[in-house]
């Protein structure tokens, strides 16, 4: 899967679990640039991206993700 078709689906998933149409996600982007990402929203994110591509995330894959760019690179690895 390209990185291009995973950034589309994590908007996707971004804009319904944040319910705002206007995000636009990029390598950069962070908890810091999206109004209400807070540790629970973290969680939903992870549930909502799991069941999305199919994946299991381990605590040690997420608990170095910086920003979108790194959780674009491990769905990317995951799903092969």
């Amino acid at each position: 899967m390209t990185r291009e078709a995973i950034f589309e689906e994590l908007t996707e998933i971004f804009r319904d679990i944040f319910d705002d149409e206007e995000i636009e996600l990029t390598d950069e982007t962070t908890a810091e640039d999206i109004e209400d990402w807070d540790s629970l929203e973290q969680i939903n994110l992870l549930v909502a991206i799991e069941k999305k591509f199919s994946v299991k995330f381990q605590l040690s894959d997420v608990n170095g993700l910086a920003n979108v760019g790194d959780m674009v690179s491990l769905v990317q690895r995951l799903v092969g």
